[in-house]
């Protein structure tokens, strides 16, 4: 089935998975998801373009926001070969080092976007609770600090996934739930002592994505706290309406990443549909939202896009 290191027992490469059960769906599901890359790389790159290029979008928010996108890219572009290679061309197979790559930018692209997530809150709380004070607060070089900051944790917390991974055994099949690599599922595959590899990734979950997740929500209690104080309900809802598309955003980038992590821990109980549902879903839909959210929902943005369009059009 594979090959043999005499040393090491890695086998020469993993078998992914589509979709299980739904094998003719693939008819539908290459052009769906092309279309699906084309839309997040496109509306980021968009939002990237529109933040360097417009004066009326420089301002913290959105060059967080741009940092975003440019996390988002990263994660698409690092699943896109062989997500691809499996829903248009049917080839399932990955080699060893290629998936250990991929897991490793799947991860930190993750772990960065969770940080600007945060960087964002802490935004949205200056910008209300502290209004007078948010451009001294918040300078380009703090938040350049915050973004960088956000990148060198990803890279260093992630750094050890392929390492730990490599020094292991496999000797439980070849075969991965996705049609990407994580390193739960790779794990999974792995005999030998892998109790290393499972407290890591425990200290990953809460010490990266966990904790960022509860300042977020201690941002927005101080936030609801600091409109409350607010006299006027016209400048209460047009406070909260700024957090709007932030709060959005949380939503469907900690919600599934939540549900896939609990499905790795219950996966004897969970169907295998289930689990490649969820984790494509987990993979395309919060890249792919983030512009379009932040464009419905910000102002400033559709007046941007219309008049980058208009110029464009003359």
């Amino acid at each position: 089935m594979f090959e043999i290191n005499t040393t090491a027992f890695q086998p020469s490469f993993f078998i992914l998975t589509g979709l299980r059960g739904l094998v003719s769906a693939r008819l539908w599901l290459g052009p769906l998801l092309s279309l699906m890359y084309i839309t997040t790389v496109a509306g980021n790159c968009t939002v990237i373009h529109l933040v360097r290029t417009e004066r009326s979008l420089q301002e913290p928010q959105y060059h967080f926001l741009s940092m975003l996108a440019g996390a988002d890219i990263i994660l698409s572009i690092s699943t896109l070969l062989s997500v691809l290679k499996v829903f248009i061309l049917g080839l399932y197979e990955i080699a060893f080092d290629s998936c250990l790559t991929q897991l490793f930018f799947i991860h930190t692209s993750s772990s960065m976007g969770s940080g600007i997530l945060l960087a964002m809150a802490f935004d949205r709380f200056v910008a209300i609770s502290h209004p007078l004070q948010y451009t001294t607060i918040l300078t380009n070089s703090r938040v350049t600090k915050m973004g960088l900051a956000a990148l060198l944790r990803g890279v260093a917390l992630m750094t050890p996934l392929p390492i730990l991974l490599k020094r292991l055994p496999f000797c439980k099949g070849q075969t991965l739930s996705y049609s990407y690599c994580l390193h739960p599922n790779v794990m999974k595959l792995a005999c030998g002592r892998v109790k290393i590899n499972i407290l890591y990734g425990l200290v990953l979950v809460i010490f990266s994505f966990g904790i960022d997740f509860l300042l977020i929500a201690l941002s927005y209690a101080l936030i609801f706290q600091a409109v409350l104080n607010i006299a006027s309900r016209e400048g209460q809802m047009k406070a909260l309406n700024t957090c709007l598309s932030h709060i959005f955003i949380v939503f469907i980038y900690y919600g599934p990443l939540l549900a896939i992590t609990v499905m790795h821990r219950i996966s004897h109980r969970s169907s295998p549909l289930a689990h490649a549902i969820l984790g494509n879903i987990y993979l395309f839909m919060p890249p792919m939202l983030n512009p379009i959210v932040y464009s419905l929902k910000t102002k400033q943005i559709r007046a941007a896009l219309r008049k980058s369009f208009k110029i464009q059009q003359a």
